[in-house]
């Protein structure tokens, strides 16, 4: 750590593979980049593979997310943070508020959170916690406009960063739909109600109905993992789709892919999804929350309406059936990336943020 670092406190909900842990996880690795040291506190490290960890120092408490022991914890953790000198505690997601505020509380320090999706007891939350609370981060323009719906914060408060991916330099898109292999059409993230991911699997089996040849794919973990197996395996489709788990990322899952698809019934912005277009893919999504700031319908992607799976289906097979189609909306769907949602812009803005809060 260079002597003119000052250390930021980055408080987690559970860390694993998704879109909200990936947005810790890329602070960690660029933040030394703009001058701050990262620390991370987390109730839970387990889910997330030994190899996408961060190098910086890591805090794991188990018993964080618990009511009855949080004032001891908070005691512990309070001293292991202070031993770091910190100068700033960054709350990362709303299932981190609780505790990250109280943390802040104890080292009397300024403090940041980003929200990442939409929760109407949010606003009321929030507003609570000031004035430790000096910017909140909202990564997309949809979630600002429900965090300033309950009227009860100051807007000023409020900026948008949107989340940021790491970006390949270079890729190259022309074996997508290429016609040496079975198209392969996908979706990843964690498997939890609010993804619709039923939706993607009833389209599958729709598509495959209509006499097209194509491999399926879900990538990730999470609750609902048995009830998606289930259905899967109740509309005969085990020999068309594969779960994957367990991944360190899930990058390798998406380069596998023709097509990736978003089908979230509620979604703050879509780091997965950006993934996905990174890599040059060409992505069908639902248009709610914060998607429709990345993915315009035919240009840089494909948009349905949620809990649609005639129109999920009808959209995978428009572009298996127009591959050159297909390769153009993956590239177009790249560049709008590199231009607006890269990682570096990300740390950048943020880093901005965290030097007028501890000032």
């Amino acid at each position: 750590m260079s002597t003119d670092s000052q250390t930021v406190i980055l408080v987690a909900g559970p860390l694993q593979v998704r879109g909200t842990s990936s947005y810790t996880l890329r602070l960690a690795e660029l933040l030394p980049d703009y001058g701050y040291f990262p620390v991370i506190v987390t109730p839970d490290l387990v889910s997330l593979p030994e190899e996408a960890r961060p190098k910086c120092p890591i805090y794991e408490h188990l018993l964080l997310s618990s009511p009855l022991f949080r004032p001891l914890i908070s005691s512990l953790v309070a001293q292991d943070a202070a031993a770091h000198k910190p100068s700033l505690v960054h709350i990362q997601s709303r299932h981190a508020l609780t505790f990250g505020f109280t943390l802040a509380n104890r080292l009397n320090l300024p403090c940041i959170v980003t929200i990442h999706d939409h929760d109407v007891a949010l606003p009321r939350m929030l507003a609570a916690c000031q004035p430790k609370l000096k910017r909140i981060i909202a990564v997309s323009s949809s979630v600002k406009d429900n965090l300033i719906s309950a009227r009860s914060l100051n807007e000023d408060l409020i900026t948008v960063i949107h989340s940021g991916v790491i970006i390949p330099d270079l890729v190259d898109n022309s074996e997508v739909l290429g016609g040496r292999r079975i198209p392969v059409v996908g979706t990843a993230g964690r498997l939890e109600e609010s993804k619709g991911f039923p939706y993607f699997i009833n389209a599958a089996r729709r598509v495959l109905d209509a006499g097209n040849d194509v491999e399926f794919l879900i990538a990730g973990s999470g609750p609902e993992e048995r009830k998606l197996r289930a259905l899967a395996r109740k509309l005969d489709l085990t020999r068309h789709l594969t779960f994957i788990t367990n991944l360190p990322d899930f990058r390798s899952a998406i380069g596998a892919m023709d097509i990736f698809c978003l089908p979230s019934l509620m979604q703050g912005l879509g780091t997965v999804m950006l993934e996905a277009m990174s890599l040059g893919r060409p992505v069908i999504a639902t248009g709610v929350g914060g998607i429709t700031s990345i993915v315009h319908n035919n240009e840089t992607g494909l948009v349905i309406p949620p809990s649609d799976t005639d129109a999920l289906a009808e959209r995978i097979m428009e572009l298996i059936q127009d591959p050159i189609r297909a390769r153009a909306i993956g590239s177009a769907g790249r560049q709008q990336v590199i231009e607006g949602f890269n990682a570096t812009q990300m740390v950048e803005r943020t880093a901005s943020n965290y030097q007028a809060a501890i000032c």
